[in-house]
Order: C-alpha cells, then sequence, then structure tokens
C-alpha cells in the first residue's frame, strides 16, 4: 500500500469515527465496564494525521467556531474571506489546512516556499511562526519568519537551506524578492493574516504586489477582523470565488470587567496609573499609551517608583521586543508599556489587567486592547482613562460594543472637572459629530485641541501668525511606511508645544 492509499485509508477511518463513539469493552472483576473513547474532532474536519497528533500532543481536541467553517472548504482548495477577531483560533484555522494540503508535495529549491503567511507586525508574525512550528511538530517541515528589525545575516542563513513555510512582514519581504533572494513562483497557499491592520498600516501596494509574484493558481486565504470598503476591495482583487466564513462573536470578552475613570489631565492619569501600579491584586498588566515616546516615559517612572516595567514599540530592535516579551512571561516584567502596534500579537496567558492610559482612536483596538486579558478562560479587568477630549472616542467604543462602560472612582483621586458639558446624547466635541481629539499622548495640554468656541486651547487661535492648522501632520506615524518600521504609533501625529515646535516635555516624575 503506498502513502497516499494509507493516508485516504486513515482519513476514511477518522471520518466513520467523528459519528461513533468507539466503545472499549473492558473486562474487570468478571464485570463488564464500558470505556468511552472520543476521537479528535480535527481529524474529522480532514487534518493531516500527522498534524492531528501535534495538537494531540497539546491537547487540542476540539475545533472552535471559526477552525470548523474554514479548514474543510480551505482542504478543498477553495479560497477563504474569513471575518474573525484575534483569540478566536484563526491562526488554527488557515495553518492547519495548509500544512495538510502541502505535505505531500515535494520540497523545492532554496528560499522557495509553499506556504507564504503575511502578517503586519513582527510579534504576531513570531507568534504565527510559533504556532506553525507546533502544528508541524512531526513532519520535517522548515517553517521560517521574515521580518523587519532581524539582522539581515540572520535572515540570509535562514534562507539558504529549502523552505517549507515562510511567515513575513510584508515591508522585509519584498525587500527579499527585489534582491532575488526568496522566490514567490511556486507558493500554493497564500494567507493574509489580519488584513485589516496591514491596510492600516500601509501596506496595501506591497500586498498587492507580493501577490502578483506568486502563482494565479494559488490558493488565497485571507482573515481579517473587520470588512469595511477597503478590505472588500482588496478581497476582490485577490481571491477567486470564495467562501465566506463569519464568525458571530461577542465584541468583548465575557471574561472582562471593563472600568472606565474620568480624568482631569495627564497629571491626574499618572496618578491613577501609580494608584493601580501599586495594587496587589495587579498582576501582570499591559498598560496601553499614544506614542512611542510616551510608552518610554511611563516604563521609565514606573521602574523608578519600584515596579518591573519596561516598554515595547516599534523603535526598538526585534532582539529587544524578543527578550521583553520573554522577561514578561517569565515574570521578569510586571507591568508592560506597549503602544498598539507593538502590542499586537501578545500571547500571554496570564494577563490580569490592561489598563488603556490612552484610549484607541478606534473602537476596534480598544476590542484587541481588551482581549490580552481574560484569556484561556482566566477573568480579567480592562481600566480605561478618558478626560473631556476623548469623549468622542469613548462615544465610539461604546457604541461598537454595545456596552456603556461603568464609571469608577478611586477615593482621594476624584476628578474635579465635569467630563461632559453638553446635555448628554452623543458626546460635544466638533463640528459633525468629529472627534475632538486625542487624550493627549504627550504629558503637556495638546496645544491645538478646538475648544467650544471654534479656537485653540493652550494656544494660539487656529490661523493666527505662527498658529498651526489644525489636523496638519507633526510627525510621520508607524503605520504608513512601506517598511516595517514604524513612525508615529497610533496613526496620528506628535504632539507639540505651544512655545516653538518642538516636542513635549515629559512631565515630573511620581
Amino acid at each position: 500500500m503506498t502513502a497516499a492509499d494509507a493516508l485516504v485509508a486513515e482519513t476514511a477511518v477518522a471520518e466513520t469515527s467523528v459519528v461513533e463513539t468507539a466503545v472499549t469493552e473492558v473486562a474487570v472483576a468478571d464485570e463488564t465496564v464500558t470505556d468511552t473513547v472520543t476521537p479528535n474532532a480535527f481529524a474529522g474536519l480532514g487534518v493531516h494525521p500527522l498534524v492531528v497528533k501535534a495538537l494531540e500532543a497539546f491537547e487540542y481536541n476540539t475545533p472552535t467556531p471559526v477552525q470548523a467553517e474554514a479548514i474543510p472548504p480551505a482542504l478543498e482548495g477553495r479560497d477563504i474571506l474569513a471575518t474573525a477577531e484575534t483569540g478566536t483560533g484563526k491562526t488554527a484555522a488557515f495553518m492547519l489546512p495548509a500544512l495538510t494540503r502541502t505535505v505531500e508535495l515535494p520540497r523545492l529549491g532554496v528560499a522557495a516556499p509553499r506556504v507564504l503567511v503575511l502578517a503586519p507586525t513582527r510579534e504576531l508574525a513570531k507568534q504565527v511562526t510559533d504556532a506553525a512550528r507546533k502544528y508541524a511538530k512531526f513532519m520535517k517541515y522548515n517553517i521560517v519568519d521574515v521580518v523587519g528589525g532581524m539582522p539581515y545575516r540572520d535572515q540570509l542563513r535562514l534562507l539558504s537551506r529549502a523552505v517549507d513555510v515562510m511567515v513575513a512582514t510584508p515591508g522585509r519581504l519584498l525587500d527579499h524578492v527585489s534582491r532575488n533572494r526568496i522566490d514567490l513562483s511556486a507558493v500554493e497557499v497564500l494567507i493574509l493574516d489580519e488584513a485589516d491592520r496591514m491596510l492600516d498600516m500601509g501596506f496595501l501596494d506591497d500586498v498587492e504586489t507580493i501577490a502578483k509574484c506568486c502563482p494565479e493558481t494559488r490558493q488565497t486565504l485571507l482573515f481579517t477582523a473587520t470588512l469595511d470598503r477597503r478590505m472588500a476591495q482588496l478581497a476582490g482583487n485577490l481571491l477567486r470565488n470564495p467562501v465566506r466564513v463569519a464568525v458571530e462573536s461577542a465584541t468583548t470578552s465575557v471574561n472582562v470587567e471593563q472600568r472606565l475613570h474620568h480624568a482631569d489631565d495627564m497629571d491626574h492619569k499618572r496618578r491613577l496609573l501609580k494608584h493601580f501600579a501599586d495594587l496587589p491584586e495587579v498582576g501582570k498588566a499591559i498598560i496601553f499609551a499614544a506614542t512611542k515616546r510616551d510608552a518610554d516615559a511611563l516604563a521609565e517612572e514606573l521602574s523608578d517608583a519600584g515596579h518591573a516595567a519596561a516598554a515595547l514599540h516599534g523603535d526598538m530592535d526585534q532582539f529587544k521586543r524578543n527578550r521583553t516579551l520573554q522577561r514578561l512571561r517569565t515574570g521578569q516584567v510586571r507591568l508592560l508599556v506597549a503602544t498598539d502596534v507593538a502590542a499586537r500579537g501578545i500571547d500571554v496567558r496570564d494577563i490580569t489587567h490592561v489598563i488603556n492610559f490612552d484610549l484607541p482612536r478606534s473602537a476596534e483596538d480598544y476590542v484587541h486592547r481588551i482581549g490580552r486579558t481574560g484569556r484561556a478562560g482566566a477573568s480579567g479587568v480592562a481600566i480605561s482613562f478618558a478626560a473631556r477630549a476623548d469623549r468622542d472616542a469613548l462615544f465610539r467604543i461604546e457604541r461598537y460594543t454595545g456596552t456603556r462602560l461603568d464609571i469608577h472612582v478611586v477615593p482621594g483621586l476624584e476628578p474635579q472637572r465635569p467630563f461632559q458639558t453638553g446635555g448628554g446624547g452623543r458626546p460635544t466635541g466638533r463640528p459633525g459629530g468629529r472627534p475632538g481629539g486625542g487624550n493627549g499622548g504627550g504629558y503637556n495640554k495638546k496645544p491645538w485641541v478646538r475648544n467650544a468656541n471654534g479656537g485653540a486651547e493652550g494656544g494660539k487661535p487656529n490661523g493666527a501668525p505662527g498658529g498651526r492648522p489644525q489636523g496638519r501632520p507633526m510627525n510621520r506615524n508607524e503605520h504608513g511606511g512601506r517598511s516595517d518600521h514604524a513612525r508615529n504609533e497610533h496613526g496620528g501625529h506628535a504632539r507639540r508645544d505651544s512655545q516653538g515646535g518642538k516636542p513635549a516635555h515629559r512631565a515630573s516624575k511620581w
């Protein structure tokens, strides 16, 4: 019997066993005991036996909804357009069928992968790579990641051998492709993970260029948390008659308690943060800041106050980022101050608290943030600080999640200013309901936030001599470049004071 015949026979047995319970009769002390054996459900979906063996080794026996819906059509070679949030098991949903479909294919030349996964950030690429190696534990697959921030010498060494699965960020991958170091002409399965984030980061052209380098006959699996007009256009360009997989899930975890604290200003936020950092019930926590500069400043202040704290952002090289995450996992770091881009893909199971020092600009990012806690069935707490300038962002979050955040007050740290100036309903802000600006990012007050009279608070009026028009970019951000290194992490602009255009200085320490 050939290997292919054996595989068919094993698959047929697995498919039969998924609907029939295997019953073993065991004779014990003249009595018949019925021992029920539950087969691995992934085998019933058609996943390769070697992959199923690896799943069992890690005690993965039951598919999640997105896996149950996506794996069968993917194994048939169909293109997939799936919307699924982080934490729903989407990595296995695309990696298990990709490994199964390519297991019998011959290995080609150096750096000519059969499976190519595109991820928006280095951390997510590392997470996908680690998961793929787990699933391919009993397969002789060479799985590599090609990301920005990693020394070229190390990557060239990885690419000097035949590659089966490649996980890459778009900018660095295109760099190697343009130098003829990576051949994409043999890609059988192209996977886009968190495609919406790649579009937000300005990788649309890079993604389309990479897709053109792959064969037209390839299978394409596109996974995204949101499906807007831009994403639908990208899917239309890359997918052929795709199977639509939409997993209906709560926009926020039921295991996460959400709290809101009104803050008067940046100093009030810092005092609130110090209060929570000192609480013994706060185990490991991720604190979200708007910019890389703020992440460094907050981490430094927390460290000076005696806490095991560290920053994580896009200006750090890959070695430092990996080391920081490893220190968080092992407990050497308790408080991680991160930006949205850097925190994407963090998979640490025992995060007890998420603290939004700065509210995110998008409601989707809020959901991704608080999803860092309350994982694997554990409970978690998400604490958000909101100043008056955050009213519109808060409104978008509550509308998106369908949940009004409960307002909490720390005794002795009560806000002294009214949060709302209007009569309820939609938060007051700029005309037309546009956001009234972020909560600052920098520690000095943002000088160009419009007030209710249309002027500018804390600086010269808009249009005054020497004044800078509101909304004009101050600094390049981390989302917008073609490379994997970023600009300013929030998709927004750097804050500057009103005394000469220089960045606002960090506030005094606690």
